[in-house]
């Protein structure tokens, strides 16, 4: 007759010849554990030390040029990518390497929205801009914000002309023309401080939440796997 055995605390029947784990089994499964999550954790940073050189890069604001879409003493996350993969757009907030010719001392970056684009004709008449003759809508503004007068410029090719919305105290393309696209370091798409001034797209929050979701399920998956002997 096949003889089962019950072990002491009454569980499970234990069959013959079957391995009991032992304290040392125990500690040497702590240990992998601790192995797995430390090089999780070293590649999980090396990852961010990777994407903040390449992919994303923070800045201080030091000024009011940009009030009211960015603060004095905002931080703000550039993604450096995103004119890899399309070309700059009318309306975008801009981080860029300050022009040569400036006279812009103690600031390597400036951040200004783009209001032309290569080849228009802009001007600014009445407190307003006119680019090609005609009046430019601007939203992003606060209402009775007055543009400085400038006589029309036309734009060169691979050039914007880049104002800040606060625009009576903003050092600009009014000042010192458009500026080239080979200083652009990319468009402003988070602002992350201070913490009442967070301003995350949506999309961003599917990160994280694709990150939970994938590491409840390798954590899931993980339980469930059958124990070899």
């Amino acid at each position: 007759m096949h003889r089962v055995t019950v072990d002491d605390a009454g569980g499970d029947p234990i069959a013959p010849g079957a391995l009991l784990p032992t304290a040392r089994d125990s500690d040497d499964g702590r240990m992998r554990n601790l192995v797995e999550w430390g090089v999780i954790i070293a590649i999980a940073i090396a990852f961010a030390f990777i994407v903040r050189g390449f992919a994303f890069q923070t800045f201080y604001i030091p000024s009011e040029s940009m009030v009211p879409r960015l603060e004095t003493d905002d931080r703000v996350l550039v993604n450096k990518l995103t004119y890899d993969l399309r070309d700059p757009a009318r309306g975008d907030v801009v981080v860029f390497r300050t022009p040569p010719g400036s006279h812009i001392t103690g600031m390597d970056d400036l951040v200004k929205r783009i209001v032309g684009m290569p080849g228009d004709t802009i001007e600014g008449r009445d407190g307003r801009i006119y680019i090609n003759d005609k009046l430019l809508k601007e939203p992003y503004l606060d209402a009775g914000v007055q543009s400085k007068t400038f006589g029309p410029t036309q734009v060169p090719a691979n050039s914007y002309f880049m104002l800040g919305d606060n625009r009576q105290f903003s050092n600009d393309s009014t000042v010192w023309g458009p500026a080239n696209r080979n200083l652009f370091v990319g468009p402003v798409f988070v602002t992350i401080w201070p913490l009442d001034r967070i301003d995350v797209p949506g999309w961003v929050w599917v990160i994280p939440i694709a990150a939970g979701i994938g590491g409840l399920g390798y954590l899931v998956l993980r339980k469930r796997r059958p124990a070899t002997a």
